[in-house]
Order: C-alpha cells, then sequence, then structure tokens
C-alpha cells in the first residue's frame, strides 16, 4: 500500500516533464505527505485542455457515497477499473501525484520500522492516481498500488503503480476510456530501478516534524 510519501524537490525538476501546466502556488518541500491532508495532484478538470497543478485531499469518496462508505487513500490496480466505487474515476478522472518517495514497515518490528523507497537515481516520479468530486465539492483521490517488485518487496507486499514518463500522456488522456486499451499504452518504471533504506521512526507520527531527517539513512 501507500500510506506515507515525500515530495521535496522543486517544481521546475518535475513539471518539464508534463509539459504546459497550470499552477497558482508552487509546492514546498514535504516530508511526511499523511492521509486524511492536501496533497499535491496533476490532473484535467471537466472539460478543460489544459492540465493543472492543484491539491486533492488525500481520501476518495464520491459524492453519491452514503456517510458510511469507505474512504480508502489506495485502490489496487487488478480491481480499479470493474470495481462501482473506483471505475467512473479510471475512465474520466485519472490523475498524477507527484512524489521523490514513500514509506513502508516492516512487519513484525516494535516500535514499527520505516523505511523510505525511491528510485535509484534520486529522480522523482509520479504514482498514478484517480480522483473524484466528494460531498463537499472538493476532490478526493486515491493513488492505484500493485504487488511489490524488486526490493520494494523487502518491505511490504504492495507498492505504488508509478509511472514510466512515457505513460504519462496516455494515462491523463480523457479519450482513453478502454482498460484493456489503458493497460496497452501504461507501463509501471522497472523495478530495478528503486532502493530503500530504514529511517527515523519520527515518521511513524505526521505531527513529529516536516523535515529532511525523516528520509535521511537512520
Amino acid at each position: 500500500m501507500c500510506s506515507r510519501f515525500s515530495l521535496y524537490s522543486t517544481y521546475p525538476r518535475f513539471a518539464h516533464r508534463i509539459g504546459e501546466l497550470r499552477i497558482d502556488d508552487p509546492p514546498t518541500p514535504r516530508y511526511n505527505l499523511a492521509p486524511g491532508t492536501w496533497i499535491p495532484s496533476i490532473r484535467r478538470q471537466a472539460d478543460d485542455p489544459q492540465l493543472t497543478f492543484d491539491c486533492v485531499w488525500w481520501g476518495y469518496k464520491p459524492k453519491w457515497a452514503g456517510e458510511t462508505a469507505p474512504q480508502p487513500i489506495n485502490a489496487r490496480v487488478e480491481t480499479v477499473a470493474t470495481s462501482k466505487f473506483y471505475q467512473a474515476a479510471f475512465q474520466r478522472h485519472r490523475c498524477l501525484i507527484p512524489a521523490d518517495g514513500w514509506f513502508e514497515w516492516l512487519p513484525g518490528t516494535k516500535p514499527k520500522q520505516p523505511h523510505f523507497l525511491c528510485r535509484e537515481d534520486r529522480e522523482p516520479f509520479f504514482f498514478a492516481g484517480i480522483w473524484t468530486e466528494r460531498a463537499d465539492g472538493k476532490p478526493g483521490a486515491a493513488i492505484l498500488t500493485e504487488p511489490a517488485r524488486g526490493s520494494a518487496a523487502d518491505v511490504h507486499d504492495r507498492m505504488p503503480l508509478i509511472l514510466t514518463d512515457e505513460s504519462i500522456e496516455p494515462w491523463l488522456d480523457p479519450a482513453l476510456t478502454d482498460r484493456d486499451t489503458i493497460r496497452r499504452f501504461v507501463k509501471h518504471v522497472p523495478a530495478v530501478s528503486f532502493t530503500h533504506w530504514a529511517v527515523s521512526t519520527r515518521v511513524n507520527k505526521p505531527g513529529e516534524g516536516d523535515d529532511e531527517g525523516l528520509v535521511n539513512p537512520a
């Protein structure tokens, strides 16, 4: 799964890979982005052809869902295209979540030992996401996850779906709605691209700071 991540790269460092974006405020460095908060996203709104860089609420709950409906932060790639809860967003409301890395916790450790996972070359990347309009009219998002690959499987059995640069355009293309077509054009970054290391247990509590020390080796 993915329940915590970092985005500390400057806006130009990742935005040039997307093309022209509408943006009001560039992101400030964040090292411990948590569910139930506003996180940066790149998405297409309504019929606007231009992409927008803005923030979405990390918690997916369509406005038509009842009060007791769940508010997931992740959606599984195996079912996102067919689940009634996610299907419309998968077809029409796909987005990117920029990141430098994410955190997972080793099972069976006390206190829970977090690891920071990132690219070997330390380049920022994009999680595949979906978003929906919530009951309050604001956008809410979930990050897609897949079975863990490569070194990521050392820490957890699932990992975020991380897109290759060539997959960005088709992932954001509203004309692509068929699951098999999307699968044909959208690929994940090779597993050998990732590494990880143990970090401070301060990560375990989102309120325990938001600084570079959270991603440094413990």
